[in-house]
């Protein structure tokens, strides 16, 4: 089957999604690897298209920085709970990690009985990966909603691949991405959104209704979207943007 892809265009803002999307999901997020081309690859591509790219991910903004330095690009992280916009400046959503004081201590005392689960502390979300422990998904989700529950009205819980997060309904990838194209150098652009989760299909439609592009990554295409197959195709697609 042929990837589903647009072609270039010079008017382009590029958003990508991290875990899944640039890189493979790995078993844990510490664990995953980035391509040795990639973080050079990705500035290429910022100043061919005048500096209109932009990360969009789950993670936070310092684990974003560590994986592509020595490269700072403008970003989302924690589903757009932190934004770091194209001029430096940093713009905060929703919960703070205060708020989540009380589900931190519970949930590192759960973790602690399980060994095979995961706790991911963002400061500004918290997420519990069951990859290791598939089975403890429904323990996962029971635990984290009664936690949900006494939490500020703005909690949510957001799934994902193998883990379950408490975040800020407030923030949202779609929310960062309306944001970013109000701003230069984005202001104006074609909006191409890539990314492969549950939680970036709002953030696809929004790119789709704003005239842009949303490219799902994934074993098979979805119905209106673009598509690649999968991370390797997604940084074999980039470079090919990158031929002169």
């Amino acid at each position: 089957m042929s990837w589903i892809v647009p072609p270039p265009g010079p008017d382009w803002g590029l958003f990508l999604d991290i875990d899944g999307t640039l890189v493979d999901i790995a078993p844990t997020p510490g664990s995953a690897e980035v391509s040795a081309d990639l973080p050079a690859l990705l500035d290429r591509l910022s100043r061919r298209l005048a500096g209109r790219l932009a990360l969009v991910s789950g993670r936070d903004l310092a684990s974003l920085d560590r994986l592509f330095h020595p490269f700072r690009f403008p970003a989302a992280g924690i589903h757009g709970a932190e934004r770091r916009d194209a001029q430096g400046r940093l713009h905060y959503a929703g919960l703070s990690s205060a708020d989540l004081e009380p589900a931190r201590a519970e949930l590192r005392g759960f973790v602690s009985r399980h060994p095979a689960l995961l706790l991911e502390d963002k400061s500004r979300s918290l997420a519990v990966h069951f990859r290791q422990a598939p089975g403890l998904e429904t323990a996962v989700y029971d635990l984290l909603e009664q936690i949900r529950a006494r939490l500020p009205a703005d909690a949510r819980l957001q799934p994902g691949h193998s883990v379950i997060e408490i975040t800020s309904g407030s923030a949202s990838k779609r929310g960062a991405i309306e944001q970013f194209l109000q701003e230069l150098p984005f202001a104006g652009c074609v909006p191409v959104y890539l990314g492969d989760d549950l939680t970036d299909l709002d953030a696809l439609a929004y790119v789709q209704s704003a005239g842009g592009r949303g490219i799902f990554i994934g074993p098979r295409p979805q119905p209106g979207l673009g598509w690649l197959p999968d991370p390797q195709a997604v940084r074999g697609w980039l470079r090919s943007l990158d031929e002169p």
